[in-house]
């Protein structure tokens, strides 16, 4: 099927979005009554002027609504907060580990962590909240928080300063270059490559492409503004050298694991060099709410290394999405849940190539169906006090070859809650569902979280079958007393989960007998690098000298099990990272890697390999504005 299922849903939704409030802020208008004088008295009344008005009130509502398409089209002349348009921070931004440093000092209470990304517009709200804490807190000090508040302070100062008054801009207009990048990286030695099978090297990298030599991406971000509307485009041009075919023993493991696939052909992945659209979407901002359309990333979890659900370990995924950007609070007695945000999205898989349908199976090795299949989400999420928050999503593929797309097949996937055998006609679709939580913990509440996600397959949520479910942990600690820059997080991960029959096997996490490529966008998993039977750690610690600028060590470790893949598995790296901002415009970063990988049925022996890459960054902090006499401003 094409994009147009998404386009015309899309459509649709503004529509009735439109509508909505037109309705709420029109009531029935009753008639005039019309006075009578005693001379009138016994003559049969004027209903011209009645009809006419009658017409008039009957039009009043298309009016109204005709208005408020037109200001959705336009813009307005000065857009609400509510109504202003913002883009989403990317989620590879300084700006999230800033933000999470304050939340976990106890200044940021009104962002909801385990819901990424978020708009610009909302971390101002954000960086407005820390300040007033600093600002409270003046008998202790806090010059960390306070460096990290400054640098962010001057990042946002434009949304900032429009919220503020403080400067014309006129109808929420601007255009901004966010920034341009180059990134050359070297790999000497074996990579993994395959998260989905075995391992992987690089991750949480937007699914960049890879290999043993030199890797190389150069791109740009730009977005534009104008009233409820928002439009954000990022490009990036992309090499990387041939990739070797795995051995015969390999790639039979491969079609074993996977429900019997054909044995994939001995054929290197060829070199590629390509222009690649990132985040690429267009939306409008409905009181608080973001309507957009296009190439979107999602990061559903609490965790930072990784997430069970939706990462950016995926190149970024064809939807419409609606997100409130905003907490709401719950009306009368639901209020104690606290806060709430909510966010929907339907999109377009990419690169699948293997579907089991009433069809029977399709696909081939090297080749996309020519219908992919469809996925859609939905995550709600609360902070019921200023130290927890908590969220319960689902995700669903549907559709594709031999499943068409119709409001039927929606609708079964949406709420259907049996199931069907493998390739059956009436398969609603591979369903998971996963939540998260976030904890500061009681006598460090300004300086360590406890968080976790959990996923499952085919289940009504974790928390019903919590052994049976795949979890995912960490602690984070902002800082240390005498250590006020370093911070810490370790992490845990496991989805090597107790076989109990049924669809619950070795390895059966993130795969599907119908869908049958599994959870995964062009090959590449869209949720962790932990694979889908495994267990694994992390740890990382970094040394701030600012807000931007910073030393960072990191471990990492994965064990597959030899249920899953004969004789196993193991992989563990080990790197150092540095970043540092020039002038708050230009960035350099490099960083190291060693990695150790041994899977037999790979090569009998282990293999090491050695990453090196340096990236130089240039994020202007010009915004085009025009004023209200037509000139540009900052």
């Amino acid at each position: 099927m094409p994009a147009k299922h998404i386009a015309r849903t899309f459509v649709w939704t503004i529509v009735i979005l439109a509508a909505v409030p037109v309705a709420r802020a029109t009531p029935q208008q009753e008639p005039p009554v019309q006075a009578q004088t005693s001379g009138e008295a016994g003559k049969p009344p004027d209903t011209s002027s009645s009809d006419e008005e009658k017409e008039a009130a009957a039009r009043q509502p298309f009016r109204r609504l005709s208005h408020d398409f037109l200001q959705i089209v336009g813009g307005g002349e000065n857009p609400s907060s509510g109504n202003r348009g913002s883009p989403y921070v990317p989620l590879d931004s300084w700006i999230y580990p800033a933000l999470d440093r304050l939340a976990s000092m106890d200044l940021v209470n009104v962002g909801i962590r385990g819901m990424r990304p978020w708009t610009r517009l909302a971390c101002a709200q954000m960086i407005a909240e820390a300040q007033e804490q600093i600002d409270r807190q003046i008998d202790q000090p806090n010059d960390v928080a306070s460096e990290i508040v400054d640098q962010l302070a001057r990042e946002f100062q434009g949304e900032l300063d429009v919220e503020l008054g403080s400067i014309d801009a006129p109808g929420n207009t601007s255009f901004r270059v966010e920034s341009l990048y180059s990134r050359t990286e070297h790999i000497s030695g074996m990579p993994m490559t395959d998260g989905y099978d075995f391992a992987q090297t690089q991750f949480n990298d937007f699914g960049r492409p890879y290999g043993e030599g030199w890797n190389t991406i150069n791109g740009f971000s730009a977005y534009a503004t104008y009233g409820r509307w928002v439009a954000y485009v990022r490009g990036e041009a992309q090499t990387a050298p041939i990739l070797p075919a795995l051995p015969l023993s390999a790639r039979e493991v491969v079609a074993e694991v996977n429900y019997g696939l054909p044995v994939p052909p001995a054929t290197p992945r060829p070199a590629i060099r390509q222009f690649a659209l990132l985040d690429t979407y267009v939306g409008v901002m409905l009181s608080n709410w973001l309507v957009s359309f296009g190439r979107q990333s999602l990061w559903w979890g609490t965790g930072e290394g990784t997430s069970l659900d939706l990462s950016d370990n995926v190149q970024p995924i064809d939807m419409i999405q609606i997100n409130r950007t905003v907490p709401l609070k719950l009306p009368s007695i639901l209020g104690w849940l606290g806060p709430l945000r909510t966010e929907f999205f339907l999109g377009r898989l990419a690169g699948y190539e293997f579907i089991f349908s009433p069809l029977g199976l399709r696909g081939q090795w090297g080749q996309a169906l020519g219908d992919q299949p469809f996925i859609h989400g939905q995550n709600i999420s609360f902070r019921p006090t200023s130290n927890f928050e908590f969220s319960f999503y689902r995700t669903t593929i549907f559709a594709g070859e031999g499943y068409p797309f119709t409001a039927h097949s929606l609708i079964a996937s949406l709420f259907n809650t049996g199931n069907s055998n493998a390739g059956a006609p009436d398969k609603p679709g591979k369903r998971t569902s996963g939540l998260d939580f976030s904890y500061r913990l009681p006598g460090a509440r300004q300086w360590a979280t406890l968080y976790a996600d959990a996923y499952t397959n085919d289940e009504f949520s974790p928390i019903a079958y919590p052994t049976w479910s795949a979890w995912h942990a960490g602690l984070f600690f902002s800082h240390f007393p005498k250590l006020t820059k370093l911070d810490l997080r370790l992490e845990g991960v496991y989805t090597d989960v107790p076989v109990r029959g049924g669809t619950n096997t070795v390895g059966s996490w993130f795969s599907d007998v119908t869908w049958r490529s599994g959870y995964t966008n062009n090959g590449n998993l869209i949720s962790s690098w932990i694979g889908r039977g495994g267990q694994g750690a992390q740890a990382w610690t970094n040394y701030w000298f600012n807000a931007r600028s910073r030393l960072q060590l990191n471990f990492r470790h994965q064990k597959v099990s030899n249920k899953f893949i004969p004789s196993g598995g193991t992989l563990t790296d080990f790197g150092i990272r540095g970043d540092y901002w020039l002038w708050h415009a230009v960035g350099l970063g490099a960083s190291v890697q060693y990695e150790r990988w041994l899977f037999p049925v790979i090569q009998p022996g282990p293999e090491t390999n050695v990453s090196a890459s340096v990236e130089i960054q240039f994020q202007p902090r010009k915004v085009f504005r025009p004023n209200s006499h037509g000139t540009d401003q900052n």
